[in-house]
């Protein structure tokens, strides 16, 4: 084991001290991270009231007691659903209780491990495109952007299998501008305001969701009509999808929703998560040329492929690292329905109980050194609800060892034949709107080994 090297300069400045509600209002806006006190690295629970009555948990047991004893106590909150509803519907990952339940069952086939297996041979296609392009790079490239491109190419095949019709780039221009502007945190949002009330800064992406949600009702349409491919992918999938307890199958508008879910979530999340591993392996070049030798000895000169994924533990190490250093989902929020004790402090119903995962993943009662990059510190499993890149209890994420072997298949490929270094001054910006994104892009000199 080496030892870690300095803090990593890509961080968030947290708050210092207490804020008033139009700066909190200020700062989520530029930056959701930058609501969380400094406070919370060290604190088991953080509470005040900004408008609404808040609780940011940081606490591994009540974690688990918010996520997984009382699941059903704590649903995403009501400014979850007002910024993802518009996008998904009510798809497995915005509903709740029963509509929940039967999604999940329905659904927990077509991610099931011979079908994530199945999948690998577009991973690893994808891989080796990635390689090539970067390859024949000149000068320092925004390795986010490669990533994004490599990954939606995985996503599009494997809910589609690149049907023509389907055009990717008018697809992810709309996931693109849904982010960018009906993602951003309203001020009615952090006030309370119900969700009936318009929130003026969402409006301009409604164009963009229809021809996103256009495009995916064709493309259901016509594989109905023409049936399930040979080897079927994710579109057959949930067009097959049944609940075992009731027999129900999804309806179109359901089947959309889910399929919108998963082209977004499934292509933005992995994409981040490479881009950051990229950018910590170019912080540290000892532990990169270490990956990179592992990369080198299982691949032999090939693209990496799904049943390599179990040969490959320190590239998974650094993954999960960069899961922890920079999680894409690193801030959520629940909304208490019953009265509750967190950490001894009183739960009102009604109440705002914050997640903030990026919080939990460097704080310094839970882990040694939080702000070093150390892949290493994975050789011990840790606490199951310090760590929570997918979330945990029922309702993890359904995609988790998807997104995982997507991103070992790629990120081993690179490096087997490419070396990232860093571009002096050119550091990311951690910033989070919907998701934690690079801001200012990945900017990396790249060569071949």
């Amino acid at each position: 084991m080496t030892a870690p090297r300095e803090d990593i300069p890509a961080r968030v400045p947290l708050a210092t001290q207490p804020v008033g509600v139009l700066q909190t209002v200020m700062q989520a806006r530029r930056n959701v991270l930058q609501i969380i006190p400094e406070l919370a690295l060290r604190q088991p629970i953080v509470s005040g009231k900004t408008g609404i009555r808040w609780h940011m948990v940081m606490d591994p047991a009540s974690l688990r007691h918010v996520l997984k004893d009382r699941v059903e106590d704590y649903p995403k909150s009501v400014a979850t659903k007002l910024i993802l509803n518009p996008a998904v519907g009510d798809s497995l990952f915005v509903a709740e209780g029963a509509h929940w339940r039967w999604q999940r069952r329905a659904l927990a086939p077509a991610f099931a491990h011979r079908n994530v297996v199945g999948l690998g041979p577009v991973m690893t296609a994808a891989a080796e495109a990635s390689a090539t392009r970067l390859a024949h790079s000149t000068g320092p490239v925004d390795v986010f952007d490669e990533t994004v491109a490599a990954t939606f190419d995985v996503i599009s095949d494997v809910t589609l299998s690149g049907d023509q019709g389907f055009d990717r780039r008018v697809v992810h221009h709309a996931i693109e501008g849904y982010i960018a502007q009906t993602a951003k945190v309203s001020l009615l949002d952090v006030l309370g305001v119900p969700g009936w009330v318009p929130r003026p800064g969402r409006m301009f992406a409604g164009g963009e969701l229809k021809r996103m949600k256009a495009l995916a009702d064709r493309a259901i349409a016509g594989r109905a009509s023409r049936g399930p491919r040979e080897v079927p992918d994710l579109l057959d999938l949930l067009l097959d999808a049944q609940d075992p307890e009731t027999d129900r199958r999804m309806t179109r508008d359901e089947l959309r929703d889910n399929l919108l879910t998963f082209i977004v979530a499934g292509h933005e999340t992995t994409a981040l998560t490479l881009a950051w591993s990229l950018y910590l392996l170019a912080f540290d070049p000892a532990v990169q040329d270490r990956a990179a030798a592992e990369a080198a000895d299982v691949l032999q000169g090939r693209a990496a492929t799904a049943q390599d994924f179990g040969q490959l533990p320190l590239i998974g190490r650094v993954v999960n690292e960069a899961l922890r250093l920079y999680p894409p989902a690193a801030f959520l929020s629940r909304t208490a329905q019953a009265p509750d004790t967190l950490c001894g402090r009183e739960v009102r119903p009604g109440d705002t109980v914050m997640l903030p995962i990026y919080a939990l993943h460097r704080h310094h009662l839970l882990w040694d050194r939080p702000d070093h990059f150390d892949p290493d510190r994975f050789l011990e499993t840790p606490d199951r609800y310090a760590f929570l890149p997918f979330g945990a209890g029922p309702r993890i994420c359904i995609g988790a060892s998807f997104a995982l072997q997507e991103a070992v298949i790629i990120l081993a490929t690179l490096l087997s034949r490419l070396r990232f270094d860093l571009v002096p001054g050119r550091h990311p910006t951690p910033r989070m709107i919907l998701t934690l994104r690079p801001h200012g892009g990945v900017w990396l000199r790249v060569t071949a080994r």
